[in-house]
């Protein structure tokens, strides 16, 4: 017999028992389903066996850890109902592509053009839910480096076997279902029956497998399209496509300079100017449909934290100069009430995520007046002090003048209740992710978001990566509640994120997260993030444009932010 301690308590277990027995034993004193396991401090899959004298504690569905198991493991589920579904005759060379979020869920496709039919696709459901039912383990096991290139070019899983050749590991784990074998960034549910809730939903050229988020791990979110988005993400992806550089090892391989065909750029540089470029002529686009209407004086522009906001607005400013105009670049946050009349939050904690946080009204009266052509006197706020200040900067509109106002609650209408609608043009910019690991394993939005902001807030205002990562939870429920919900309602969206951003964030970033400790609340967030960025080979940022979006979290911005 070995000794187990939960809470304290000792468990007794046979030897060679699994982690799973014990969960099994304590599952009703938990509310929601335990995935994984924490033993003396470390995430273990449930299969694994027990240590004995191990401390463990369990993540369930609602721990971030925890979904993303059970997200990733249904991405298999999926893969694997979709080969004994579709038959290799009409499947042919199509391999299926596992893209982006959409709708709580993940836009899936196939690359050789594919469709499957609403009723191709309730057969693959049915038969993901037989999976289910049937409770088939999850395997895991590991082979070298090498193998497993040679294991995936067989398979003709291109994004894998360039993914490993810069792999510096060793090993690499392999997981099973059921005689499917395939790759995965982070760990998986032990078997199927874990795998209760999804549905397929066909939607354009593919479809979009829907799953549970942390928040309400047992509720499969509705469906709901959303056609702006998917355009600018099918764009951007396009962008990718056309660069060669869709996947991380197409990337490792430009900034290696090892030639890659499927690339119009010859090296990391080339990237660097033409996805500038590119983003700079999106920018123009916007600016031509601004311009055309001589109506628009208010560029309301919104999006989550760490988007680029600010920076975007000057560079949006310097286009519509270009056609003549006269912009005036001003932050919603300058209209933050004072301190004391701030909001908290449940914990106590003040809330600036919120809309009572803004003085919506002062902000109203303001932007009408000038809309009127008076002289008005414009705040901006001290963060040090928590208190709103006036300096002296006056501006009154004359009819080549334009406001350029961003703010996380832009596409608000309670935000500019006052002023009229013929006037407003919205724009909602986020870091869309634009590059995959693999073909199954796409890089989260907010990853991205957070190295952004984890990286300046370490710059202009010294928090260490600890505090941004605690406090990521907040800031993203104030995006679900502010942000999101009006991004539909935008006249344009813009991606701002770079192809080859992650490589430059690497160097900045690993420092900040090597400081969290074991033991600390964070320490599983930040050893999961190390290992991502170790797929990333490092660019300096020294090739950076000063002007780039990116400046804007590594610092040399020409705009000062």
């Amino acid at each position: 017999m070995i000794t187990v301690y939960y809470n304290g308590k000792p468990y007794q277990y046979a030897d060679s028992t699994k982690y799973l027995e014990l969960a099994r034993t304590l599952q009703p004193q938990f509310e929601h389903d335990i995935v994984l396991a924490s033993v003396n401090g470390k995430l273990q899959e449930l299969w694994k066996y027990i240590k004995d004298g191990a401390s463990v504690s369990f993540l369930t569905t609602q721990s971030q850890a925890g979904i993303m198991a059970y997200r990733r493991s249904v991405v298999l589920l999926l893969l694997k109902a979709l080969k004994d579904t579709i038959s290799k005759e009409r499947l042919g060379s199509n391999q299926v592509k596992v893209e982006f979020s959409l709708s709580k869920g993940l836009f899936c496709h196939f690359d050789k053009g594919l469709v499957l039919d609403e009723e191709e696709l309730k057969q693959v459901q049915t038969s993901m839910e037989i999976l289910r039912e049937a409770n088939y383990p999850i395997e895991k096991y590991s082979i070298s480096t090498e193998a497993a290139i040679e294991q995936f070019g067989k398979a003709k899983m291109t994004d894998k076997e360039r993914l490993f050749r810069f792999r510096r590991a060793s090993k690499v784990n392999i997981y099973s279902l059921d005689g499917l074998e395939d790759y995965y960034y982070g760990y998986m549910v032990p078997s199927t029956g874990y795998l209760k809730y999804f549905k397929l939903y066909s939607y354009e050229d593919g479809f979009v497998l829907q799953m549970p988020v942390r928040e309400a791990p047992e509720v499969i979110p509705e469906f709901e399209p959303q056609h702006k988005l998917f355009k600018v993400m099918r764009e951007t992806g396009k962008w990718g496509e056309e660069l060669g550089v869709a996947t991380v090892g197409e990337l490792n391989e430009l900034i290696t300079g090892k030639t890659n065909k499927k690339s119009s750029c010859r090296d990391i540089t080339d990237l660097i100017l033409v996805q500038e470029a590119l983003m700079e002529k999106r920018m123009a686009h916007i600016a031509d449909a601004i311009a055309k209407d001589p109506q628009k004086k208010i560029i309301l522009i919104a999006g989550p934290s760490s988007s680029g906001k600010t920076s975007f607005s000057h560079r949006l400013s310097i286009q519509l100069a270009a056609h003549g105009m006269k912009p005036h670049p001003i932050a919603v946050d300058n209209y933050f009430v004072n301190r004391e009349f701030t909001p908290r939050d449940e914990n106590g904690d003040y809330n600036f995520e919120c809309l009572e946080a803004i003085d919506v009204k002062q902000f109203n009266d303001d932007m009408c007046r000038l809309l009127a052509g008076e002289r008005v006197e414009l705040p901006s706020f001290n963060f040090k002090t928590g208190k709103r200040e006036y300096k002296g900067n006056f501006k009154q509109l004359g009819p080549d003048d334009i406001l350029v106002i961003e703010g996380i609650h832009g596409l608000n209408e309670k935000t500019s209740y006052a002023l009229p609608e013929e006037s407003k043009y919205k724009i909602y910019i986020s870091a869309l992710t634009n590059i995959n690991i693999d073909e199954h394993n796409r890089i989260p939005t907010t990853d991205g978001r957070l190295l952004r902001r984890m990286v300046r807030d370490a710059r202009t205002r010294g928090a260490d990566a600890r505090r941004t990562i605690d406090m990521w939870a907040s800031v993203r429920r104030g995006e679900e509640q502010n942000i999101f919900p009006f991004q539909e309602d935008a006249d344009a969206m813009f991606n701002s994120v770079l192809i080859y951003e992650l490589a430059v964030l690497k160097q900045f970033a690993e420092p900040l997260l090597f400081q969290i400790d074991k033991g600390e609340p964070e320490y599983y967030e930040a050893k999961r993030l190390l290992k991502f960025l170790e797929y990333f080979l490092g660019v300096t940022s020294e090739s950076l444009p000063n002007n780039s979006l990116c400046r804007e979290f590594v610092g040399g911005s020409c705009f000062n932010v």
